[in-house]
């Protein structure tokens, strides 16, 4: 932000002079001369005498600590930590996996930004301290402040569930909150600087105001978004859009590439390219229809007034139901079936899974809602994040995207998926689609390139992996690297084949496993071939390898994360516990990283 003096006493001369010299200030400057001006008169002369003294530090201390799966609590750690340090305040970053619970006695004032994963789980790098917290080895904590950024997805049952138990335990083990706890949706950003902001006028409150004021001005500078984001999307352009499975086959997966020309984006493999998608043009009319609302009606949301079919096709979301907005429903409506949803503890889940607002509102007319009061019961559509399946040495001005098409029927309608189901049906050559990068440092090639890596996936969770191997042509490693894939059928979803013949022909990839669940009588998934391979997955761990793991987590990650600990059992001859024990160890290290939706 630049200052500029304007419709002030100074004549001309002084005007520039003053907004030549305030841009270059720094911020203990500015204190300093606030300081100054505001001395009595008598004694600036023995100020201006003295060689102004060296800012002196603010002795305030902070640790953030993150828990992250995606990426999302470490990079706002890492930016909160950078706006504090700009106010000359000592801080501390680190991850739960890498921090020492018993250092929680050390410290006095603490940030914890923790998402919820799967079922209200803890992040994978989180668990021992979670557990540790939760235990009765837990130390009192009466002298440390604390505050709790809770990340999470409202469409899940157990929203933030996490961040709520760490701020409730905080709470027993004797600490204060600086701030309340805060739960952010995935459209997190907003709610999570008004959190950051507090926090910064609370924890700066006993310096002096001006620190304070100016510490705000200057964290806000620090936090403005200069690249493309996902509030600022690149709009690139569709290079290709190819179905990867042969005819006769029971899905359908693209193969997308984009151009980034221009964007400026720098990635990794592991990293994802998040998209923001559109409704579904003939969801939104029905929709209209069954609410007897006029497409050009003008309501207000997010800020910017839009007539209500833009909103509903371009901004809010309107096919999942959720607990909290059924919730939220149930104020305009007296249908006594409504009234049913929340009797019963899995009612309301009973009935949302699979159905959207179309359903409900053709279902339990009528409401006593206007349009404006609707769309304020619905949140911003949620970007959809896919794992980068190319490497950004190889392809510099090109993201290569895999993405499988969600469709399915419940109650006699067919269903598609918001962003799968528009790249299969909608998107052409020539179109654009907005996206942005998403940083996934949960999710990385190790930094020695003789390590050995075990990358395990089903279906598109293979396409991180065809990243990782281009990454690793380009740079001409060759090596220990073994990818153990699983889809339907040989013949039709065999993604990406010719590429993994290519690297294995040229060393890039040094072992492969296949499994092709539907082409045998007994059906066989990747966590068989773990079992298959038993001795070698073992051996691979005990030479320091690292296990990826990428695909749905309801089924094939847990499937595969169980296998693993009872791999370890038999070849390590360990307890259950001692086999849990080396997993967490794993997990700590960076040494079994996963990416799972």
């Amino acid at each position: 932000m630049k200052l500029q003096v304007i419709n002030s006493p100074f004549n001309e001369e002084q005007v520039k002079l003053l907004n030549e010299l305030l841009p270059k200030l720094t911020i203990e400057q500015k204190f300093w001369l606030n300081g100054y001006l505001s001395a009595p008169q008598a004694t600036l002369e023995a100020i201006v005498e003295q060689a102004p003294p060296a800012a002196q530090p603010i002795t305030k201390t902070i640790t953030i600590l993150y828990g992250s799966q995606t990426g999302n609590s470490q990079g706002l750690a890492e930016k909160y930590a950078a706006a504090l340090k700009e106010q000359q305040i000592d801080v501390t970053v680190s991850s739960l996996g890498k921090f020492k619970a018993s250092n929680l006695k050390k410290i006095t004032n603490l940030l914890l930004i923790v998402s919820t994963h799967g079922e209200g789980d803890p992040p994978d790098q989180a668990i021992q301290f979670y557990e540790f917290l939760h235990s009765k080895r837990a130390p009192r904590l009466e002298h440390l402040q604390y505050s709790v950024l809770a990340l999470g997805d409202s469409s899940y049952e157990f929203f933030c569930k996490t961040g709520k138990d760490f701020d409730e335990r905080f709470a027993q083990l004797g600490a204060t909150r600086i701030v309340p706890r805060v739960d952010c949706d995935v459209d997190y950003d907003d709610a999570a600087a008004q959190w950051f902001s507090a926090v910064q006028q609370e924890f700066l409150q006993h310096t002096t105001s001006a620190t304070s004021t100016s510490a705000h001005t200057e964290g806000a500078q620090v936090l403005e978004e200069s690249t493309y984001s996902r509030k600022n999307p690149f709009y690139a352009e569709v290079l290709e859009n190819i179905n990867l499975n042969g005819r006769g086959s029971n899905k359908e997966t693209r193969h997308l590439e984009l151009s980034i020309e221009g964007a400026n984006f720098h990635f990794e493999p592991g990293d994802s390219i998040g998209i923001l998608p559109e409704n579904d043009e003939q969801l939104v009319n029905a929709l209209l229809t069954a609410l007897q609302f006029d497409s050009e009606t003008e309501v207000t949301v997010f800020d910017e007034t839009i007539t209500i079919k833009e909103a509903l096709q371009k901004k809010l979301e309107i096919t999942v139901l959720s607990k909290p907005l059924l919730e939220k429903i149930a104020a305009y409506t007296e249908h006594k079936e409504f009234s049913k949803l929340f009797e019963e503890p899995k009612a309301w889940k009973d009935y949302a899974k699979g159905r959207d607002l179309l359903d409900l509102v053709e279902e339990f007319t009528p409401f006593t809602w206007s349009a404006q009061q609707f769309v304020e019961l619905l949140r911003k559509i949620p970007a959809r994040l896919y794992s980068i399946a190319s490497s950004q040495k190889a392809n510099s001005e090109e993201v290569h995207l895999t993405i499988g098409k969600v469709s399915y029927e419940t109650a006699g309608r067919q269903r598609l998926g918001v962003c799968s189901g528009s790249v299969a049906e909608r998107i052409q050559i020539g179109d654009t689609l907005p996206i942005y990068v998403h940083k996934n440092p949960n999710f990385r090639l190790p930094e020695n390139n003789e390590t050995p890596i075990i990358m395990i996936g089903a279906g598109t969770g293979v396409a991180p992996y065809r990243a990782f191997l281009e990454e690793r042509e380009e740079l001409g490693i060759e090596g220990k690297a073994w990818l153990i894939f699983g889809d339907q059928h040989f013949v039709t979803d065999f993604l990406y084949q010719t590429d993994w013949q290519r690297w294995l022909a040229a060393g890039t990839l040094s072992h492969m496993h296949v499994a092709f669940s539907r082409d045998t009588d007994q059906k066989i998934y990747v966590q068989h071939k773990l079992h298959e391979n038993a001795a070698s997955f073992y051996e691979w761990l005990e030479q320091g390898a690292v296990i990826y793991v990428c695909g749905d987590e309801k089924s094939m990650a847990s499937d595969v994360d169980a296998t693993i600990h009872q791999i370890i059992e038999q070849q390590g001859q360990k307890t259950p516990e001692e086999a849990k024990v080396y997993v967490n160890e794993l997990k700590q290290q960076k040494r079994y990283q996963r990416d799972v939706y």
